[in-house]
């Protein structure tokens, strides 16, 4: 039962010395706080960058054709070679474990300030996708739609814009579907906004892009087969590393590389940035949680320090208390609770401290002043953390607890 007295003793105890008592509670405080600061935070960073990725199948990978490295079957080292179509129908053929691959046309001459509507203009960048390339780098759309296969068989001159190239060339509201821009010459219709954002892309900022269908840029640019570079998904339970080790090899087989050149084919491997970006920040947490419990782990010393001098302080108090028959328990009881008030009073206000800093640092970060909560702690890191001050509160107390149960009371009503 909830024991009135003994609760205001503990708190008549504790603010005999205000200054001794605040200070204790004090690295009590940090340690808790500096916990979950640093957890909340790299939480924040772990979903802030993943977040980048959201948008791109994580089981895909990008490739592109760079300079061989080696000399191989008479063709010098330094040799640049390039992508073609021929080698995507191979690709698609013979991988095992394939799910989709989609070409893509980044010919420099589609980089233009010629981007015309009426009066408007402005510089943007065109690329020449398939329409399975949304399958792999997903776009979120403002208006309309993405380009479809029909778009590819009949080579429309259709294009999809980004969401800045909408605001350069168009009204605020306007309904851009089915009106005509003019792209280094040619007008092409627009059949969809994508609203893009700050998420990773390939070949620039998603906002900035006009997607045409990947065979209608190949005949306008006169490029021929050529492919400027693909990407690559695997099916479910399939590693991408395993498709993208065929891919290589079919790759060097066709165009005469040395099987051992690493530097003939550029990649990037979505699987393994975030194989790399979990262990790393596997490694943020594990820092996180060994510098806040050591902080904290400190501040708690502190307490059992200050319950040893505390103790020593109330010897004749105690003693006259066994005397008049007290029992060892309630003794024990008494300043185990004590250590307990402080720390828990200290490291509840230490977590509430520091979930409203978290919470006013994702509000100062959002764009429309709106709380985004990325930079909190779980519900259960939360939990976790009240049972380690309720665990570390009680510990601190048991040393001085049982170094004031064995006091004497002839002993301590000698002492002066």
């Amino acid at each position: 039962m909830f024991d009135l007295d003994r609760w205001n003793e503990i708190f008549i105890t504790i603010s005999r010395n205000k200054v001794r008592s605040i200070l204790t509670a004090f690295g009590v405080f940090w340690g808790i706080f500096m916990l979950v600061a640093l957890l909340g935070g790299g939480n924040g960073l772990e979903r802030s960058i993943s977040k980048n990725f959201s948008e791109l199948a994580t089981n895909s990978c990008f490739l592109w054709s760079g300079r061989t490295s080696e000399a191989y079957k008479g063709f010098r080292k330094g040799r640049r070679w390039q992508i073609n179509t021929h080698d995507i129908d191979v690709i698609k053929a013979t991988v095992k474990g394939l799910d989709e691959i989609s070409s893509m046309l980044m010919p420099w001459s589609a980089a233009t300030d010629n981007v015309v509507r009426g009066e408007k203009k402005g510089t943007f960048s065109a690329q020449g996708n398939y329409a399975n390339y949304d399958k792999i780098d997903k776009s979120t759309m403002m208006f309309g739609r993405y380009l479809n296969d029909m778009d590819i068989q009949e080579h429309r001159k259709v294009c999809m814009i980004g969401s800045r190239v909408y605001e350069v060339l168009f009204n605020r509201g306007e309904d851009p579907i089915g009106k005509d821009i003019r792209v280094d010459g040619v007008y092409y219709k627009v059949i969809g906004v994508g609203e893009g954002g700050d998420n990773m892309s390939f070949n620039g900022d998603k906002r900035e892009m006009i997607i045409i269908p990947f065979t209608t840029m190949q005949k306008l640019y006169n490029v021929g087969d050529r492919v400027d570079a693909f990407f690559a998904m695997a099916k479910s339970g399939v590693a991408v590393s395993e498709v993208q080790e065929q891919i290589e090899t079919i790759l060097k087989t066709n165009h005469s590389i040395a099987p051992n050149d690493k530097q003939a084919i550029n990649s990037f491997n979505l699987e393994e940035i975030f194989k790399q970006i979990g262990y790393l920040f596997l490694g943020v947490n594990v820092l996180a949680w060994i510098v806040g419990f050591g902080t904290l782990f400190a501040g708690i010393i502190g307490v059992s320090n200050i319950m040893m001098v505390t103790v020593r302080e109330r010897t004749q108090e105690i003693g006259i208390r066994r005397a008049l028959g007290a029992k060892p328990s309630t003794i024990m009881t008494q300043i185990m609770s004590e250590s307990f008030t402080i720390t828990a009073i200290a490291g509840f206000l230490g977590i509430s401290f520091g979930v409203l800093v978290l919470q006013m640092f994702d509000l100062a970060i959002s764009d429309d002043g709106g709380a985004t909560s990325v930079f909190q702690i779980s519900f259960f890191t939360a939990i976790a953390a009240a049972l380690i001050i309720i665990i570390l509160g009680t510990l601190a107390g048991l040393g001085p607890a049982f170094r004031a149960m064995k006091i004497k009371p002839i002993e301590a009503l000698s002492e002066e």
